[in-house]
């Protein structure tokens, strides 16, 4: 599979293209230059030929006879990889000293269309390039042929030349290619980053809607998204509203239903009484949820724990004065909660609430981050409670002690709301041998 990365699918296509063409480039740019570099070698050949033919004339006997011999000093030294030689059906005529005691083989072609040009063996064992070519001189008793041939060495070693400046040329352009392909896909690329990181902001709280100028391209999808966030909003606020309504058309009905029953005596009266405040702790406990579930799906929200926590804690402080309980609060700096301050203030209002009850003389809070999470611990010096009424008072959202004023569904409560954001409430043993409530809640820090 291909990597799922947008900038190494643009960087793998235009590299393979931008490749592919440098080497079909440098194919063709290379088989052009041996082409050339063939065809000057046979004209130099076929040149120096013309200058053979020309010095050669028949003697008074109609044997060939030349008037002066090739002046290139590699006609003179032998091996040099530069040959002549002029024979007839009886045999070699003349030939360069060069050769020194090797003879050119007969041309195998047809030269009674011209000169042909063929490769063979040479001295040395070089690979010879031989010009050939059937003539008639005045005078002479029968016709001669006359060969030219040079080392092919020549010719590779001006392509390899060639080749070699040609693959240096080409990979500095192809690194300058891919350069500029890396540029220009960072560049393109850009505004992507852009709506990711103005995702990020509003979904840590910091921004509500994408801002800044997008490309053509991009601004019908900044302009989707920026009605989806408002639509959502809205869907919100619509629930919240309804959630609303719904507590106060439940909670009069039910205020009258339990005040009749106070008034009354009788086993009715009781259960009246009994089933209305257990309705009135059901609906509270899933008012609770329904708000909480709305905004917990919002992007875009955050709040800090720290002005939070102090708020709590000086009313509790004021209605639980005359016990003289000791607080100690440590809050991290930069701590944030990604959701709705009136949860966050919901779930740490019933746990401080909680904690300040059942205190004998000291509450411990700290709000941190740990593993990129927000965790929020109470402990108190109370009573505690053991491990299977922890897990009860948690699934059943009912009383911990009926002498202790209260609703009884705190813990319950915070427990539904952190789920809904993905956190977690725990209760275990705090050191001083009372209850302590650990709060796991999603971090916008």
């Amino acid at each position: 599979m291909f990597p799922n990365s947008l900038r190494l699918r643009l960087l793998a296509g235009a590299g393979i293209w931008a490749i592919a063409a440098l080497i079909v480039g440098g194919w063709a740019l290379s088989s052009l230059f041996r082409d050339y570099v063939e065809s000057d070698f046979d004209a130099r050949l076929l040149d120096r030929m013309q200058a053979l033919i020309a010095a050669g004339e028949a003697d008074a006997d109609g044997r060939l006879v030349l008037l002066r011999r090739p002046a290139e000093a590699e006609f003179r030294r032998p091996y040099s990889g530069l040959y002549w030689q002029i024979s007839n059906a009886a045999g070699v005529l003349a030939r360069s000293r060069s050769l020194w005691d090797v003879e050119l083989p007969a041309p195998a072609g047809d030269l009674a269309a011209g000169p042909i040009f063929t490769e063979v063996a040479g001295p040395a064992a070089q690979r010879l390039r031989v010009a050939a070519r059937r003539i008639a001189l005045s005078g002479l008793r029968e016709e001669v042929i006359v060969q030219l041939a040079g080392d092919r060495a020549r010719i590779e070693e001006r392509i390899g030349r060639f080749n070699r400046l040609l693959a240096g040329a080409f990979t500095v352009l192809g690194l300058g290619l891919l350069a500029a392909v890396l540029l220009q896909v960072q560049i393109g690329l850009r505004p992507l980053a852009r709506v990711r990181e103005t995702l990020s902001e509003i979904r840590e709280g910091r921004a509500e809607r994408l801002r800044g100028p997008f490309p053509d391209e991009l601004r019908p999808l900044a302009d989707e998204i920026n009605g989806l966030l408002a639509h959502n909003a809205e869907v919100v606020e619509r629930a919240r509203t309804q959630a609303g309504n719904l507590a106060h058309a439940l909670k009069n009905p039910l205020a009258v239903l339990r005040n009749e029953a106070s008034a009354a005596e009788g086993e009715l009266a009781e259960t009246v009484l009994s089933r209305g405040s257990e309705m009135q702790r059901q609906i509270d406990r899933h008012l609770a949820r329904a708000r909480a579930a709305g905004r917990s799906g919002l992007s875009g929200t955050r709040c800090d724990p720290a002005p939070i926590l102090a708020r709590l804690l000086r009313t509790l402080e004021q209605l639980h004065g005359q016990r003289g309980l000791a607080v100690d609060l440590r809050c991290d700096e930069g701590a944030a909660f990604a959701g709705e301050t009136g949860d966050l203030e919901e779930m740490l209002g019933n746990l401080l609430d909680n904690a300040f009850k059942w205190a004998a003389g000291e509450i411990r809070v700290t709000a941190e981050i740990r593993d990129g999470r927000l965790l929020v611990t109470i402990d108190d010096d109370g009573p505690g409670l053991p491990e299977a009424e922890r897990r009860t008072a948690l699934r059943r959202g009912g009383r911990l002690d009926e002498a202790v004023p209260g609703s009884g569904l705190g813990l319950a409560i915070v427990g539904d709301i952190a789920e809904l954001y993905g956190g977690e409430l725990s209760l275990e043993e705090a050191p001083s041998g009372g209850l302590r409530a650990r709060l796991t809640l999603p971090s916008a820090a």
